[in-house]
């Protein structure tokens, strides 16, 4: 009796197994059609032809459109197109940081000093480029009645040494005196010299090779600084008469508080960046320049070349440079 009861147990067990797995084999079947399969296979292969057809137009140069282009018209105003990218508004703009005010019962040491600046020397030759020579930023500015040139010639009673700003040029005669003269002989009608005059030849910019600053080293006890504070400045040209070697000369003066805010709007070339954001103004100020000194104020009024030649002009101008910079220093020695 109990073996026919596991029997019918049995049975109906594999009966209900069956049942169950039966409806599970019909929903396995119904995805694996061969309709819905399809768009899954070829739905990748899609997707990556359009993504090599946008990398197609993207790598492509864009093209410009020629129908609304108009050629030039000389009766409108012509637009010069912007030659680059962006505009270099910040330097067009930039204004001069003024110095502190300096009192005179505030300044404990002074010392005038003469300097040179060659512009053949490798960190100098920016100021000489031909994109931007600092000699025609001055000359430009004298030009257009923005600076004033004053007259270097020394001997006056008033300016002995004619770097005092007292005599000043128009920008007519500024130029004339950068500018190499000649000898021309006026003739009659048989040939015959009646008189000569002295004609300004044409300017050369890059017979500059030397600037001179005139400055002052002072020493604020308000501030407790010792700083250099540029007064003047001038173009050094080497004059001609006949087999005579002079020296270099100054052209003309310019005062130098009256340029700094012509010069902090004119970028500095520089050949390593283009985009330097450095103005003249900036280099004289960061003195971003290598310069000998060639006179420093004294009793007698010599310059270093009056009592110095060959080599020893520039060790006497090293240890001019040095006892500056010792008297600043002992300054704060204990």
């Amino acid at each position: 009796m109990k073996k026919k009861i596991l029997v019918v147990v049995l049975c109906l067990i594999c009966v209900s197994a069956f049942a169950q797995k039966r409806p599970a084999k019909k929903r396995t079947r119904k995805p694996a059609t061969t309709t819905q399969q399809q768009p899954v296979q070829q739905q990748p292969v899609q997707q990556q032809q359009l993504n090599s057809q946008q990398d197609n137009v993207v790598s492509q140069p864009p093209v410009a459109d020629t129908t609304k282009r108009k050629g030039f018209d000389p009766n409108k105003p012509f637009e010069r197109p912007l030659d680059g990218y962006y505009k270099k508004n910040n330097i067009l703009s930039a204004r001069v940081t003024p110095y502190p005010n300096l009192r005179e019962s505030d300044v404990a040491f002074a010392k005038r000093i003469w300097r040179e600046i060659d512009l053949r020397e490798k960190m100098n030759q920016y100021l000489a480029s031909p994109k931007r020579r600092l000699i025609d930023v001055l000359l430009d500015a004298i030009a257009a009645g923005e600076l004033t040139a004053y007259d270097p010639t020394p001997g006056k009673k008033d300016d002995p040494g004619g770097d005092s700003f007292t005599a000043p040029l128009t920008g007519e005669q500024a130029r004339s005196r950068m500018a190499d003269s000649s000898v021309v002989d006026k003739l009659d009608k048989d040939g015959n010299k009646i008189s000569s005059t002295l004609v300004a030849g044409e300017f050369n910019a890059d017979s500059v090779v030397k600037f001179r600053i005139k400055e002052d080293w002072v020493f604020d006890r308000q501030r407790s600084v010792f700083e250099p504070r540029i007064v003047g400045i001038a173009p050094l040209i080497k004059p001609k008469a006949g087999n005579l070697d002079l020296d270099y000369q100054p052209a003309f003066w310019i005062y130098f508080p009256e340029a700094r805010p012509i010069l902090a709007t004119k970028e500095v070339v520089s050949r390593n960046s283009d985009a330097t954001g450095l103005s003249f103004d900036d280099v004289f100020m960061k003195r971003i320049f290598t310069s000998y000194i060639v006179k420093e104020s004294n009793d007698k009024d010599e310059r270093i070349k009056d009592y110095a030649q060959g080599i020893d002009k520039l060790y006497e101008s090293e240890r001019v440079k040095k006892t500056l910079m010792d008297w600043e220093l002992n300054l704060w020695s204990y």
